[in-house]
């Protein structure tokens, strides 16, 4: 089927056109012609958790069907939008700037949550920990994840910032900051979220002690 799409702001950029005709399989869904724009280039790749698709003129959801002859538009986050607020990173991780990418006038309350390397894991001595991630896939993710929750708990925003390299002891390994407009929900976020990302996130974790290293989770 053949679709109209629209691009703006930075996706125009990277695309190097306002707009072009596509052809796609029937029943094409929203998030798989993301997946088919992003893929062609690194750049939209990484923005990938950040757009949201616009089926004619309407914002729609990753799992709706399109139609022959829809208007698609991807949407780049608004002006404002600032540093993106689900992200893997090889620098130091700033709790911080998790706190500042989610705080607003609105918001009654921010909920953070701090994951540090510790000295210790079951008995046994941690001298550093090693993350390796799959960055482009563990972003993509996360900004699921964080899509899903503000759905579920409206009035919540997040932000997640993952460390991988190698960390020592006492560095953050991960930085979650939730806002709502009550406590209890940037509670529910962050605290759902923290779950979420260890169920699901492609990053690994690589013990270093005095006796060796094992991957968790692996027992090797």
């Amino acid at each position: 089927m053949r679709l109209r799409l629209r691009a703006f702001a930075v996706v125009r950029e990277i695309l190097g056109r306002a707009e072009e005709a596509l052809e796609v399989p029937a029943g094409t869904r929203a998030g798989e012609l993301l997946d088919l724009v992003c893929g062609r280039d690194p750049r939209l790749q990484r923005l990938r958790p950040l757009l949201r698709l616009a089926r004619n003129q309407a914002f729609c959801a990753d799992d709706a069907v399109l139609e022959e002859g829809d208007e698609v538009a991807l949407i780049p986050p608004v002006a404002g939008g600032g540093p993106a607020r689900f992200r893997v990173q090889a620098t130091p991780v700033d709790p911080a700037e998790a706190v500042a990418l989610v705080a607003h006038p609105g918001a009654g309350a921010v909920v953070s949550f701090v994951g540090l390397v510790r000295d210790e894991h079951d008995g046994r001595e941690v001298v550093r920990l090693e993350y390796e991630a799959y960055v482009e896939m563990a972003e993509r993710v996360l900004g699921e994840i964080g899509a899903a929750l503000e759905a579920e708990l409206p009035g919540v925003r997040l932000a997640v910032i993952h460390r991988h390299g190698d960390l020592n002891v006492g560095e953050v390994a991960v930085a979650i900051a939730a806002a709502a407009p009550h406590r209890e929900q940037a509670f529910d976020a962050c605290r759902a979220a923290i779950e979420r990302i260890k169920r699901a996130l492609p990053v690994w974790k690589k013990e270093h002690g005095p006796d060796g290293a094992v991957w968790l989770g692996t027992g090797s």
